[in-house]
């Protein structure tokens, strides 16, 4: 069985694991077109994928904040009529990798700013779930906000301890530059995945930049 230098990983799963954006560009066009906004590009798409959308809203389109949630609020009810798994791929190779790792003994959990309730579909419709210890997203306050990226981070590490997990030494892994800033706070180390949908300059930080999932296996599961 392969060792590894870490105890546990942790996922992102926008732009790492799956890749949704041909569901997620027609929601954004409905949704800024009934605020009166113009709708992103195929080419602008990149940047509204991966931090929340109630702080997306606000830098990518001018909104308010109570503008924000309300346009994050009818965006998750788009997503709940289309299906949360629609048009949703995972990226070739990465199911392989999320199996490799649980066949070494390594307890693996998600960290995903999407909303938890549609992570927990995504993986359940591509028969994922069963890889992860924990299935960690984002959650909502009473406003309707969901919580950002350390939060999610905090609560999945916490659930990990819960069952019992060794998480001295994790490891994210991320396309995002809010994913290298939301560890940081935890000295957690980041592998950057460049299949996503990070643009130049968001890795920063990370410890390792992968181009492959063959590749960001070897790190994961290095030979002896």
């Amino acid at each position: 069985m392969p060792a590894s230098p870490y105890s546990c990983v942790l996922w992102d799963v926008d732009g790492t694991i799956a890749d949704a954006s041909a569901g997620i560009l027609p929601r954004l066009a409905e949704v800024l077109t009934a605020f009166g906004r113009q709708a992103p590009s195929a080419d602008e798409l990149p940047r509204w994928i991966g931090p929340p959308l109630f702080d997306s809203f606000q830098e990518h389109s001018g909104m308010s904040a109570d503008e924000a949630s309300q346009a994050s609020q009818m965006y998750r009810e788009l997503a709940a009529r289309d299906g949360y798994a629609t048009s949703v791929r995972i990226y070739p190779g990465v199911a392989e990798v999320l199996q490799a790792v649980k066949a070494a003994g390594i307890p693996q959990a998600t960290a995903s700013s999407k909303p938890e309730n549609q992570v927990v579909a995504i993986l359940g419709h591509y028969g994922l779930s069963r890889d992860f210890v924990a299935i960690a997203g984002a959650l909502p306050d009473a406003s309707g906000r969901h919580e950002g990226k350390p939060a999610v981070i905090r609560r999945a590490l916490a659930l990990l301890d819960e069952a019992g997990v060794d998480t001295s030494r994790p490891v994210l892994i991320g396309d995002r530059s809010h994913d290298v800033e939301g560890a940081e706070p935890f000295g957690i180390p980041v592998i950057f995945v460049d299949w996503g949908f990070g643009e130049p300059g968001e890795s920063t930080g990370a410890f390792a930049v992968v181009s492959s999932p063959e590749e960001l296996q070897r790190i994961l599961l290095p030979s002896p």
